[in-house]
């Protein structure tokens, strides 16, 4: 509903554009507060979970959206930016759908940084497999994002959950709603700074994208599953390897193509964040059951 509302009024919205990433971290700050050191420690006794999650982001992703974009004849530039995305990390935005789905966080977050890290080498190397263009990834750029929008945050809000636990404590239950706030006013924003962008939009790409999407999210959960993961991991790799670091893909396809190109990125911007939303609300109305 607040999507529409961006849609129709965007004026409304454009103003908070700079609260974006204020917002982000806010949002990882409320998941610090939720996680203990131990949860990472446990993240690092699963190392082939951690290999899994790459392989499938950067394997899976970029050769889905190359078969998309051929099963669907794609203009060659839309195609470039649907691969663009593709061969892009996971995107921060994941981490709080899988805070909202009950997955596991710690796990979440381990995953966008080392997909977010490995993208300064894996996103040029797939955009030349792919494309056949050369791809420069603004690395520091991508360094400072891990840096000030993941880790300090969910640092900051581990260590008051570790140090003033009293303090804490009645503040966890808000969490969730919190966060819940912050991702649709975020989602609103995002919807109103590409509103022109969207009458540029054909059936043939917003299929494409939804296309794409859907089938990272289906096939992370599925290859959790036949590998006897519990559903909270296959939950969190579902939402990892659905949800891309679009906004990148967005700044690489304008720097390096056209603005043509950078379309798929901005509809997938919207509707990734639609779809995981969904999908939370789905998944967190479910009880997962303790023992797994």
């Amino acid at each position: 509903l607040f999507s529409f509302l961006a849609w129709w009024q965007p004026s409304w919205w454009m103003p908070f554009k700079p609260a974006i990433l204020p917002l982000l971290a806010v949002i990882m700050f409320t998941m610090g507060l939720t996680l203990t050191a131990a949860d990472f420690r446990r993240v690092l006794t699963m190392p082939m979970l951690v290999v899994l999650g790459v392989c499938l982001q950067f394997g899976l992703m970029p050769l889905l959206a190359w078969l998309i974009a051929q099963a669907l004849a794609l203009d060659p530039l839309l195609a470039t930016g649907l691969i663009l995305v593709g061969a892009c990390s996971g995107g921060t935005a994941s981490n709080v759908m899988t805070y909202l789905a009950g997955g596991d966080v710690a796990l979440s977050i381990s995953l966008t940084a080392v997909s977010m890290l490995l993208a300064v080498v894996m996103t040029p190397w797939l955009s030349w497999l792919y494309i056949d263009a050369a791809i420069e990834v603004p690395v520091w750029s991508m360094l400072q994002t891990i840096l000030v929008l993941v880790i300090l945050p969910v640092a900051a809000g581990v260590a008051m959950n570790r140090f003033l636990p009293r303090v804490v404590r009645p503040l966890q239950p808000l969490c969730p709603m919190l966060a819940m706030v912050a991702i649709i006013v975020i989602i609103s924003i995002i919807v109103a700074l590409n509103e022109s962008r969207m009458s540029s939009l054909s059936l043939v790409l917003l299929s494409a994208v939804v296309l794409h999407n859907l089938a990272g999210l289906a096939l992370g959960y599925l290859s959790a599953c036949a590998l006897g993961y519990s559903s909270v991991v296959c939950r969190t790799l579902a939402i990892e390897v659905g949800m891309q670091n679009s906004g990148l893909a967005v700044a690489l396809a304008l720097k390096n193509f056209t603005a043509l190109a950078a379309l798929p990125g901005a509809l997938f911007s919207i509707w990734h964040n639609l779809s995981g939303s969904l999908l939370a609300a789905i998944w967190q109305r479910k009880a997962v059951n303790s023992e797994q």
